[in-house]
């Protein structure tokens, strides 16, 4: 078995067994636990996964309980692709956070002057970062270049499918008064060199979501949008120790982690129509 920082993998042979525990990761790193979360993650991705078939094929096989998947074998790419809509963020990696220290020209993408967190982007652009066990580093078009098994071929293949995959999930959410920010993608190659989406997809663990209604108010008066993700627990963090350079992180009110539970729970129903059932996982 291998333990990731949020799931735990079981090789079976030709496939594996993914279980979604209720582990938060922030950090680079697991933070705490959220009831329900597990289920929430497993669900949700699912749905997604099975949404966005027609774009592009992914690792699903069965979900043998609440928790879990089976999917098949891929042959994973090092890389998270991370696209963003908006300027936003509180991490090391986070758009805002860079452009903060200065940077203008990110990964071939021109960011104007003037720009105010939470604004919205000319157009969704792409920031790659490493897979990593360790701290997520941001990758150049050089670094791209370097990856094993991605052809630049490959590269453009996988940029035009996560930015359709993120117009999809707007066209979608857009119904449900919701904003995707910003969101990951995995990719893996399967048995016949094909590309797949791999890992998870549009969860609020790997994505922002915003409420439509709050968004304008919200960027008027300077404060972050209504969400329904892990930025809360992020920010409480920030705003009571330096998350990357202390060993040992203080523990989160009770509170707040119930806060973040129900904020999953709320953005799986307003997705999906449904209530989740929120066994322990």
């Amino acid at each position: 078995m291998i333990k990731g920082k949020v799931r735990d993998i079981y090789d079976e042979g030709n496939t594996l067994l993914i279980i979604s525990t209720n582990r938060l990761s922030a950090f680079d790193r697991p933070i705490c636990d959220i009831p329900c979360k597990g289920v929430i993650l497993n669900q949700l991705a699912a749905w997604w996964f099975e949404a966005t078939q027609a774009i592009i094929q992914n690792h699903v096989i069965e979900l043998p309980q609440a928790n879990s998947m089976r999917v098949k074998k891929c042959r994973v790419l090092p890389i998270e692709v991370v696209v963003r809509g908006y300027i936003t963020g509180s991490t090391n990696t986070s758009l805002w956070t860079l452009y903060q220290q200065g940077a203008r020209q990110v990964f071939g993408n021109q960011l104007p002057e003037g720009l105010q967190k939470n604004q919205k982007l000319p157009q969704p652009i792409l920031t790659p970062t490493t897979k990593s066990a360790e701290h997520d580093r941001p990758l150049n078009l050089e670094d791209i270049t370097k990856i094993p098994n991605l052809t630049p071929a490959l590269w453009e293949k996988i940029k035009t499918t996560s930015l359709a995959l993120f117009q999809f999930a707007n066209d979608t959410l857009a119904q449900k008064n919701l904003i995707l920010a910003d969101t990951k993608y995995e990719f893996g190659l399967d048995n016949n060199n094909q590309l797949c989406l791999i890992d998870e997809i549009h969860t609020p663990d790997s994505s922002r979501y915003w409420d439509i209604a709050s968004l304008q108010q919200a960027f008027a008066e300077n404060r972050d949008p209504a969400s329904y993700d892990k930025e809360i627990i992020r920010l409480w963090y920030t705003q009571h120790c330096n998350p990357y350079q202390i060993k040992e992180l203080p523990k989160a009110p009770l509170a707040l982690i119930h806060q973040v539970s129900e904020r999953y729970q709320a953005l799986f129903s307003k997705i999906t129509g449904k209530n989740v059932v929120c066994a322990e996982s």
